[in-house]
């Protein structure tokens, strides 16, 4: 499709200056100084981008990314700059949904589209975050039992209530910068790569030139990454969060003050997911070649869990890997976990039309609250109650590999309808990304059904 042409913003012939107090009451608004925009969007991207990109690499996609380098050494390390661009796409559009209509992804759903195909997806997206947040709690607890001699089910609890106390006693700002800070910690996985003492010339060819081999293990293992890499509790999240970052700046509390963001709000919003999707890549490609440099070449290649892999570096790597691998995947928990748990709860209120906003007090927004305990419970459950983690995530992954892909699809043919996007509908380029990135998430699925039979 053709890229539609975007008119010309008028700009007041009045000095800019930036909304007081009394403006934000009265309804008016005036433009932010440029030299303010270009600082705040220096910022936020440093913020946000960051946040989005951390939080994709969940402990379980840590585990994943491990298990690939320890079983094929370098040969996947092609798949990071592939997925990349796959990565940004559906996450810039998330986001752009977000910013244009001033309403979360089901919300939009359900205003323009199939009720079954909404409450299909609201099943799949709860039962998806819930297992896979049990999954994560479960990983981050035993990261920490390497070094702490405390059940893991207790320290699930641990972990639980402090994500809890955060999300609902605490404001959007202040979680917004305690994941900024958890987010850089994932820059550990650097340092246990670099302790591993790969040998980068295999590493630099292993990430430009594919390496093909036709194995079942091999087919499911790249079905695998793609499926961690393209986690659908990102879209939801993504699309909210703007939301919610453009009423913590202010006077945008209304839906109809958020609705039709200017171009350079979408410009920060794509710098915001560029820099954050290039993040995530980075560490995964550390994460990898780290069991690539260490697990790999020693033949222990049967690594299932982020944890099983931080205790296997000690040996070969030392210590400090694994103290850093173990540091990097409780601090990505810190972060995917709530993204999970609120990204459900946010679903849920508005597909039921309930109050819902991580801005609103407890007592305004009491059943988007109480969604975030009841899906935090369950992920604590599915630990004390000792379901096999591993199992419990396959099967969550069966769930959302089907529903992804159709996800990607609505929000493809969202960014492509003039009645909800107006003018900001998707240009050619974008389009080329966004359809190629659905095909590819449909044969993932397809792959994904036959190697779970296979």
């Amino acid at each position: 499709m053709a890229s539609n042409p975007v008119p010309p913003i008028r700009r007041p012939h009045a000095s800019p200056r930036v909304s007081s107090p009394g403006d934000h009451e009265s309804g008016l608004s005036f433009p932010t100084p440029p030299t303010q925009q270009r600082r705040r969007g220096v910022l936020r991207s440093i913020g946000l981008g960051l946040i989005i990109g951390a939080a994709d690499d969940d402990p379980s996609a840590i585990g994943t990314y491990a298990s690939a380098g320890a079983a094929f050494g370098p040969a996947l390390l092609w798949t990071v700059p592939l997925i990349l661009p796959m990565m940004f796409t559906v996450v810039y559009l998330s986001g752009k949904v977000g910013q244009i209509t001033g309403q979360g992804l089901f919300t939009v759903i359900r205003r323009h589209y199939s009720r079954k195909l909404l409450y299909f997806l609201l099943l799949t997206a709860l039962v998806g975050n819930s297992i896979e947040a049990g999954a994560d709690l479960g990983g981050m607890a035993a990261a920490l039992n390497l070094f702490v001699p405390i059940p893991i089910p207790w320290i699930v609890l641990a972990l639980a209530s402090v994500i809890l106390a955060l999300q609902i006693w605490t404001s959007y700002r202040t979680i917004r910068n305690v994941f900024r800070w958890l987010a850089l910690t994932l820059l550990a996985y650097v340092g246990s790569a670099i302790l591993a003492r790969p040998n980068w010339r295999e590493a630099v060819r292993g990430l430009l030139i594919p390496n093909l081999q036709f194995s079942k293990e091999y087919f499911a293992m790249l079905v695998a990454i793609v499926g961690a890499s393209l986690s659908a509790y990102i879209y939801s999240w993504q699309s909210n969060v703007e939301i919610e970052e453009q009423i913590a700046i202010g006077n945008r509390q209304r839906t109809e003050r958020r609705k039709n963001a200017a171009r350079e709000q979408l410009r920060f919003a794509a710098r915001d997911t560029g820099f954050g999707m290039l993040f995530a890549s980075i560490v995964m490609f550390f994460i990898m070649l780290s069991t690539a440099a260490t697990l790999h070449k020693v033949g222990k290649t049967d690594i299932s869990t982020a944890a099983e892999a931080a205790k296997a570096l000690r040996p070969i790597a030392g210590q400090a890997a694994e103290l850093l691998f173990s540091v990097g995947v409780v601090a990505a928990g810190f972060l995917a976990v709530p993204v999970m748990t609120a990204g459900a709860a946010f679903d849920l209120c508005q597909t039921l039309e309930w109050k819902h906003g991580l801005q609103r007090e407890l007592t305004e927004a009491k059943s988007f609250y109480g969604a975030i305990v009841a899906f935090t419970a369950v992920a604590v459950c599915m630990n004390f109650l000792h379901i096999n983690p591993m199992k419990a995530l396959v099967y969550a992954g069966i769930v959302q590999g089907i529903s992804t892909p159709l996800l990607t699809l609505m929000i493809m043919r969202i960014n492509n309808n003039q009645k909800i996007m107006g003018v900001w509908v998707n240009g050619r380029g974008m389009n080329v990304l966004g359809w190629l990135t659905t095909i590819a998430m449909f044969l993932a699925a397809i792959g994904l059904l036959v190697a779970w039979i296979w």
